[in-house]
């Protein structure tokens, strides 16, 4: 190649003649005319020759059509039944090109958001199972959710996956970012999906109490939340390891620190901003929060029995036995237990909820309050007696 364009500029550029490039070079005329006739680098080329693969190219084609998802390996082991001696690399390669054409990928568009417009939620498991205390750890998860335009994100630690829990985890979210979306998103969860695409009945009341919409997304469609996905694995790489956690408070209060200071303060190559940022933004088009968010509690109705404690969670709640045989209102939320009498509104109990299993706890003014009942029906109504001079019992008897 180097001689070729030594050759040509000497000839155009120096006018030397022929025969004295010749000379120069060593090289026969005609080579010198024709590397002055050729309008492009010269190149090494042969005549081609039949390829291994000829015989088998329609048979490698209809396996791509007929068997998604095939794998080379497969393929040679097929050919090399019906005669293919080629070797692996001259297949593979072939391959390459023949897939795209075959079998074409699925392309995706790249999604911009409006500020304001979508926030994106979904449930993150973690790893090691949370302390609870009285030396219990328990399986929690993480209701995580992200904003589309800013890319800011939370999260809530729950302990399961009905929808009083998600819905404590929606509210603490929607409070953490400061703003409510137009609309909130969802992948076909339990407690969230009905079947069809649509909503059930709690979720649809709750979106309808904070009057923003919802969207469910499609089965099997785990490209829609690529963006939780990149978070919860920053969750799994960044927040999980070599951390100790005391108790459920403790896990909720650096998960908070984690978001505020590390999260939502990293510059995002996505959006190439730093989330926390464009929340600033973004929040001047978002509408503020009611001044009461939808009720996260579980409610139900249970009637006092004789022996005063109520069942939650495997855990024994005491009551006051004043009202036994009486209905209250049970309410149990993430923080406490308490229970309202039906018919005169008085508390019947008030508890701390806690999250680890089977134990009993008994408020002493429960205690206190059974006893004084058990010792009443112990003694009995009190008898009235009248009281006689011995006199009269000696003139009875005689002497």
């Amino acid at each position: 190649m180097e001689q070729w364009a030594e050759i040509r500029r000497m000839h155009f550029v120096e006018g030397v003649p022929i025969k004295e490039i010749a000379r120069r070079t060593g090289r026969d005329r005609k080579t010198i005319r024709k590397a002055l006739r050729g309008e492009g680098p010269p190149r090494y080329s042969r005549p081609s020759v039949a390829s291994k693969l000829d015989p088998h190219r329609e048979q490698i084609a209809e396996l791509l059509r007929d068997v998604p998802g095939i794998t080379n390996t497969r393929i040679r082991e097929l050919i090399g039944e019906c005669g293919y001696a080629g070797g692996k690399t001259i297949l593979d390669g072939y391959l390459r090109e023949l897939r795209p054409i075959v079998c074409p990928k699925r392309t995706y568009q790249r999604t911009a958001y409006r500020p304001g417009e979508l926030l994106q939620f979904d449930l993150f498991e973690p790893k090691a199972e949370i302390p609870v205390g009285h030396g219990q750890t328990r399986r929690g998860y993480v209701v995580t959710c992200e904003l589309g335009f800013s890319r800011a994100a939370a999260g809530a630690l729950v302990f399961s996956r009905r929808f009083y829990d998600l819905a404590f985890g929606m509210n603490r979210c929607l409070c953490f970012l400061g703003g409510l979306p137009e609309t909130l998103v969802w992948d076909r969860e339990g407690a969230i999906h009905e079947g069809g695409g649509r909503p059930s009945e709690e979720f649809a009341a709750f979106c309808g109490q904070l009057t923003v919409g919802w969207r469910i997304l499609e089965a099997k469609d785990p490209e829609s939340k690529g963006a939780l996905e990149r978070t919860h694995r920053f969750l799994r790489t960044n927040f999980e390891p070599a951390r100790r956690f005391a108790n459920h408070v403790d896990f909720q209060g650096q998960l908070d620190r984690w978001f505020s200071e590390r999260a939502n303060v990293r510059f995002h190559r996505g959006i190439r901003a730093i989330p926390a940022r464009r929340l600033i933004s973004e929040l001047q088009s978002m509408r503020a929060l009611p001044e009461r968010m939808p009720p996260s509690e579980l409610r139900s109705v249970i009637r006092v029995p004789q022996q005063p404690y109520l069942r939650f969670d495997t855990n024994d709640y005491s009551l006051d036995p004043r009202f036994a045989g009486r209905r209250v209102e049970l309410r149990v939320g993430q923080r406490q237990i308490t229970a309202i009498a039906l018919d005169t509104g008085e508390l019947a109990a008030r508890h701390a909820r806690c999250f680890a299993r089977h134990l009993t706890f008994t408020d002493p003014a429960h205690q206190s309050q059974l006893e004084r009942l058990r010792g009443k029906r112990r003694h009995g109504p009190g008898i009235e007696v009248e009281l006689r001079p011995l006199a009269r019992y000696d003139a009875l008897i005689p002497a």
